[in-house]
């Protein structure tokens, strides 16, 4: 084994300096997530058969291919169509991770929209609203809710996979590691520090969406 502390210590300034390259990676890349989401899940439980088919192909397509495979299309296939698509490798990246995570989250919105019991539904319509109007005031949030759990461990899910856009040069956590182990011919101590620094970051989150899920079987969320 040829792991030492000194080493670890002496890098360990350098391997936080790529675990906030991949919190800030994942925090643009979920928040831009959500909002794909949200409107491909309203769109999955439309009414309007063109906006749920357009869903669910988006949907299919995202979650059937590796988030690699779409990470390395964005970042080297689609300049060869447009020079204007040539984007910065953290970009490639955040639409990459962004397109992904919407998909997912569209599927866990759709699945939280549905568990509303449809009465819900029927009562907002006969008070004179809208479908959409009812859809954003009475069952989104409460779609919402009963979302927070999953949407919790899709967080965490986006961290981790967050060091696929290591092979787009970004020097997020995995990325520094492995330059640190070039640097230092030493492999055990660096990925040490990568693998603590991953779950100081993922364990919190994991406790908090089993907490969520207790509330919300509790109806207190």
């Amino acid at each position: 084994m040829d792991f030492k502390l000194s080493i670890l210590i002496e890098v360990f300034p350098l391997l936080l300096q790529g675990a906030w390259v991949t919190l800030y990676l994942t925090l643009i890349s979920i928040s831009i997530g959500l909002v794909i989401g949200l409107i491909l899940g309203v769109m999955r439980v439309s009414e309007n058969v063109a906006l749920r088919v357009f869903s669910l192909c988006y949907v299919e397509f995202f979650r059937g291919t590796p988030l690699l495979m779409q990470l390395v299309v964005i970042y080297y296939a689609l300049p060869s169509l447009h020079p204007r698509l040539n984007l910065p490798a953290v970009a490639a990246g955040i639409t990459g991770m962004s397109l992904n995570s919407g998909a997912y989250i569209a599927e866990i919105f759709r699945a939280g929209i549905q568990s509303i019991s449809k009465g819900q539904m029927e009562a907002a319509r006969s008070l004179g609203m809208t479908h959409l109007q009812a859809m954003w005031y009475v069952i989104l949030p409460q779609a919402f809710r009963v979302s927070l759990p999953p949407l919790t461990n899709e967080f965490v899910a986006l961290l981790k996979d967050s060091s696929l856009v290591s092979t787009l040069a970004v020097s997020e956590l995995l990325r520094k590691g492995r330059e640190i182990v070039a640097w230092k011919v030493n492999v055990f101590s660096p990925y040490a520090g990568v693998a603590l620094l991953y779950l100081a970051m993922t364990l919190p989150m994991t406790k908090l969406a089993r907490y969520l899920e207790r509330r919300v079987s509790e109806g207190r969320v």
